[in-house]
């Protein structure tokens, strides 16, 4: 069962899962996309200096996959 976490904690474990070459993403995109939802929130903000690839093509990218499991994504300034 997925406990349940805070935005916050769901954003910390995509950022790790990241670094660790994606290791149980989906799981971690699903955690993101329920807490969005408890907490009343329609996007999930990354900071791209925490990602692996903070290109345009690698946000893009992740934006991309993202969408496609249910999760906007935006990037802090």
């Amino acid at each position: 069962m997925v406990s349940e976490k805070t935005v916050a904690e769901a954003t910390d474990q995509i950022y790790q899962s990241i670094n660790a070459d994606n290791l149980d993403i989906d799981l971690h995109i699903a955690a993101l996309k329920a807490a969005l939802g408890r907490e009343g929130q329609k996007e999930a903000v990354f900071d791209p200096a925490k990602l692996a690839h903070s290109n345009r093509s690698g946000r893009k990218l992740m934006q991309a996959y993202f969408r496609q499991r249910g999760v906007t994504v935006k990037f802090s300034a």
